[in-house]
């Protein structure tokens, strides 16, 4: 299978803009609705793409050497940003084969070999290098070094702020994806001192998660 995105700038275009309005559809009632893409996740790929349209529209009049070099530095970001967005949140249900077809991603073999579940929970410890950063550095436990296994893609991180403990993950209703140590979230000066909630688990290289860790806590520096 050749790479999907490896198309001439008028096409990545077309293919870019149409999938953030599709999926923006399908998580604003579509039928079914997707429910399992955050709204700010769904913000930032609109702002990525905004952020390509703005260097490509630039290519439609004269242009210099500099706004070249600013577009391809926008696609080559543009398709990092694609593809974690895609293996993420578009592999999986509820998005079916037809929506990624209509969306011109491809699907996976028809008949792929049965990966399980993850059946261990990454160990984590979280730092605080700078001001406003936690950073979380993740792996299997019993490892020598940080750092994620090879049977895993990433690691994924669920967080709140609150004055209370949560006692249930439905409340940790941020989230944040690694596919290397460390994680890393950065805060808001009026966020120093608030106590952050957290929990974590794997995700395969089929994009099938594991279990949530229990909740842990950590207080932004």
């Amino acid at each position: 299978m050749g790479d999907y995105l490896a198309l001439i700038d008028p096409v990545f275009d077309q293919f870019f803009k149409f999938m953030v309005q599709y999926v923006t559809k399908k998580c604003s009632g579509g039928t079914p609705e997707w429910t399992h893409i955050p709204q700010a996740v769904l913000t930032a790929i609109a702002d990525v793409y905004g952020a390509w349209y703005t260097a490509y529209a630039k290519m439609s009049g004269p242009y210099t050497q500099v706004d070249k070099e600013a577009k391809n530095d926008a696609k080559r970001a543009s398709k990092k940003a694609i593809r974690a967005f895609v293996n993420q949140y578009l592999r999986f249900p509820p998005v079916t084969d037809e929506d990624r077809t209509a969306m011109h991603i491809p699907n996976h073999d028809t008949h792929p070999t049965p990966v399980p579940i993850p059946g261990d929970i990454p160990e984590v410890e979280a730092q605080t290098p700078l001001p406003r950063v936690l950073r979380f550095r993740f792996r299997r436990a019993n490892m020598k070094r940080w750092g994620k296994p090879r049977d895993v893609h990433g690691m994924e991180l669920v967080w709140v702020i609150s004055d209370t403990p949560p006692t249930k993950l439905a409340e940790l209703i941020h989230s944040a994806f690694a596919t290397k140590s460390p994680l890393e979230l950065t805060f808001d000066e009026d966020q120093r001192g608030k106590r952050v909630y957290y929990a974590v688990r794997w995700e395969t290289n089929a994009m099938k998660k594991g279990n949530f860790s229990e909740i842990f806590s950590a207080i932004v520096p």
